[in-house]
């Protein structure tokens, strides 16, 4: 058996070998216990909510343009909060020392840089900026401002997505060569909604996610190129394509992405690691139904994981600022980290508005508006 530095734990009934013991779950603070402030009360934000409220943490400020959707929130989750449709006046009061920043794209630069000069650590809704000059810009300014700017990039607590990111952190896959990612489900519910109007749609707001997983996967090794096809498939109702293959390139490895976003009947969600000590799989019929096995040389094991990603994602990225703060860190998820996950997003966009033609990495720096609106 190879030498390991991490423990050995259960696995199910079809495991050959013991799984290794990583720490996947969500981080929480061990003292911290602040009050949050909710600017943008929109419809993701009761998945944000509810996992807080399981977490303990108290959301003590709703802020929306619409005083009923903040009031709605607040009655839900904390009848005692206090609603506003004017941010300064929430921003204004020292007892609030988190901003969770969940506004639409457009909106969110401004309000995180208010937040940033009122001295509020803030967790952003992703992408945390539409150009890279903005986000750059941003990064700074918390820097300069002394507080936390961190990205909820919530599929890294997915639970197969974090035992993954920790197997490839603790080094039990080796060095990796391949990545491969596939989504097969059905996006068409968009359809009669604004999500309806962006023409890049699945890359835009779907696989950010995924391309952020390649980043974390890729570790120190940065993303060169990337080329991708985006294409309408047979029967969707959605107005933007609902098709698209991504090919990510990095020295001594390949990542390709696979999304069908038009799978009217049945679901699957494969991920696939494949390193110099062995391989990881994670399959299921969705997001949140996942098992993984791993294959190193010792044999097959089947780690049991506990949670869902619509609940320990939305912890794990707000968990993770809160214990930033508490031991005065840099949170793992943080705007700087995140840079070259946007890198790779707006390269990948490039590529499939120029018809697949490879795009370095880098030199892309924006999101054009065509590929959020149509005309």
């Amino acid at each position: 058996m190879p030498e390991t530095d991490y423990e050995l734990s259960g696995q199910g009934p079809a495991a050959a070998a013991p799984a290794p013991r990583l720490d996947y779950r969500p981080p929480t603070p061990k003292t911290y216990r602040p009050r949050i402030g909710l600017i943008g009360c929109g419809g993701i934000t009761e998945s944000h909510l509810k996992a807080y409220a399981k977490q303990g943490w108290e959301v003590a400020a709703f802020c929306d343009i619409s005083e009923e959707a903040a009031g709605k929130r607040r009655d839900a989750f904390n009848p005692d909060g206090e609603v506003y449709t004017d941010r300064a006046e929430l921003l204004k009061r020292d007892d609030i020392d988190v901003i969770d920043a969940a506004l639409h794209p457009a909106a969110r630069a401004a309000v995180i840089e208010d937040a940033l000069n009122a001295g509020k650590h803030v967790l952003s809704q992703k992408p945390f900026a539409i150009d890279l000059d903005t986000a750059k810009r941003l990064v700074d300014l918390a820097d300069q401002r002394g507080v936390k700017l961190a990205v909820n990039q919530n599929g890294r607590w997915a639970p197969h997505v974090a035992y993954a990111r920790a197997a490839v952190e603790r080094g039990v896959l080796g060095e990796l060569s391949s990545i491969d990612l596939s989504v097969h489900w059905d996006h068409n519910w968009i359809v009669g909604t604004a999500f309806d109007n962006i023409p890049q749609v699945i890359l835009f707001d779907f696989a950010v996610h995924w391309f952020d997983m390649v980043r974390c996967y890729t570790g120190d090794r940065r993303i060169k190129r990337a080329t991708a096809a985006v294409v309408p498939l047979s029967g969707q109702k959605a107005r933007p394509p609902l098709g698209a293959h991504v090919l990510l390139q990095a020295d001594g490895l390949l990542a390709t992405l696979c999304f069908n976003a038009n799978a009217s009947v049945g679901g699957v969600d494969r991920t696939l690691l494949v390193g110099s000590k062995g391989m990881l799989e994670s399959t299921g019929p969705s997001l949140g139904d996942q098992t993984v096995t791993l294959q190193l040389e010792d044999g097959k094991s089947m780690p049991e994981l506990e949670g869902q990603w619509f609940s320990e994602g939305f912890a794990g990225t707000m968990g993770e600022l809160l214990c930033a703060i508490e031991e005065d860190r840099e949170p793992s998820n943080s705007a700087a980290n995140n840079l070259h996950s946007l890198e790779i997003t707006f390269a990948t966009m490039a590529s499939a508005e120029r018809g697949g033609q490879p795009v370095e990495v880098g030199s892309a720096p924006r999101i054009e508006p065509s590929w959020l609106t149509y005309d």
